[in-house]
């Protein structure tokens, strides 16, 4: 199947240049349609996502979850997509308008280019480049930006103080997160997503770097200011954080960017981790599939199952727990290899 896949690109490609466009414009025609599909399985993504935690919490919780539109309740999540696209627009009359109005709609755009360099099959990425986890890293990093634009612009002090309360928390977990990859990338000498899948033939590297894994995971939560760790909009405290003064569809937009990170986020650990789209019988693109909505359930288990923890206590589990265990798996990572090439040679 994914091999139809690739072959139709190439096919399209082909006749673009029959009718006459030259190679450039015929790449930049399929390289939107690329988009266009990528924007069209984020949406029907978010559709399913937002229905499945609140089945998995109503699950955990013992009550049922929706259960009165469609089937098992399917059809809750669109009622609630029209309820917001014809809730009204409120924007506080101090704010500044220019960057509230552009906060969600960059978070999101933002959201949607790190699933550029993800391998969603066998020769499926948008753009396969040699420095993919770079800018993967790179561009997530940027949601902060967002996050702190919306809270400055709404001129209240609860929403800057709730972006102020999520950058610092970002910040400091992109440090061990950056460094739960190192292993990985020194492992493979490559950035390359599709190489680091490659490599990951006979073993996944689950099974070589535990201990990245799960640093990462870790990160990965308090990034996406995912239970355990959503202290910047903690109900009882600072309301919806950064996000308080927003309404209908400009609130939307910051709920969805937050589950298409969490999809592109799971998919990058599968694609590293559990050897992305590699695995019998099925097709490439399934399979990443399959792994990236395991490992999105097991996001969803631990935010229902465990309380939040105090924003001290979140600070110093980063600086004095994390990163000095992902440095030390970072050295026996580069002593390991080097006693395998001594082995080899």
């Amino acid at each position: 199947m994914e091999n139809l896949i690739v072959d139709l690109a190439r096919a399209l490609t082909t006749w673009l240049q029959h009718l006459g466009l030259s190679p450039f414009w015929a790449d930049l025609v399929l390289l939107v349609l690329q988009w266009t599909a990528i924007v069209l399985i984020i949406t029907l993504n978010v559709l399913i996502l937002v229905w499945l935690e609140r089945k998995v919490s109503g699950f955990m919780q013992q009550r049922l979850g929706p259960n009165r539109l469609g089937p098992f309740g399917c059809f809750q999540t669109i009622a609630d997509t029209f309820k917001l696209l014809t809730k009204e627009d409120i924007i506080p009359s101090q704010t500044d308008r220019l960057i509230f109005k552009t906060a969600p709609m960059f978070f999101i755009i933002v959201s949607v280019l790190l699933y550029a360099v993800i391998p969603m099959g066998q020769d499926m990425a948008v753009v396969d480049l040699n420095i993919g986890l770079f800018y993967f890293i790179s561009v997530g990093s940027l949601t902060t930006i967002a996050i702190l634009m919306a809270g400055w612009a709404s001129n209240n002090k609860w929403s800057l103080l709730g972006a102020m309360r999520a950058v610092a928390q970002m910040i400091s977990y992109e440090i061990p997160l950056a460094f739960s990859l190192l292993g990985v990338v020194m492992i493979t000498g490559s950035l390359n997503l599709s190489a680091i899948v490659a490599a990951q033939h006979p073993f996944w590297f689950i099974i070589l770097q535990p201990v990245a894994f799960v640093t990462y995971f870790i990160a990965a939560t308090a990034e996406l200011n995912r239970g355990p760790f959503d202290m910047p909009e903690a109900e009882q405290e600072l309301t919806a954080g950064a996000y308080t003064e927003y309404t209908g569809m400009r609130w939307a937009l910051f709920f969805l960017a937050e589950y298409t990170n969490l999809v592109a986020v799971s998919a990058l650990a599968a694609t590293l981790f559990f050897g992305g789209w590699q695995g019998p019988w099925l097709p490439s693109w399934i399979w990443i599939i399959i792994k990236t909505y395991l490992l999105m359930l097991v996001f969803m288990w631990l935010k229902w199952t465990l309380p939040r923890i105090r924003m001290d206590h979140l600070m110093s589990f980063s600086w004095k727990v994390l990163i000095p265990v992902s440095l030390i798996n970072i050295v026996i990572t580069g002593v390991g290899l080097e006693i395998f090439k001594g082995m080899r040679w």
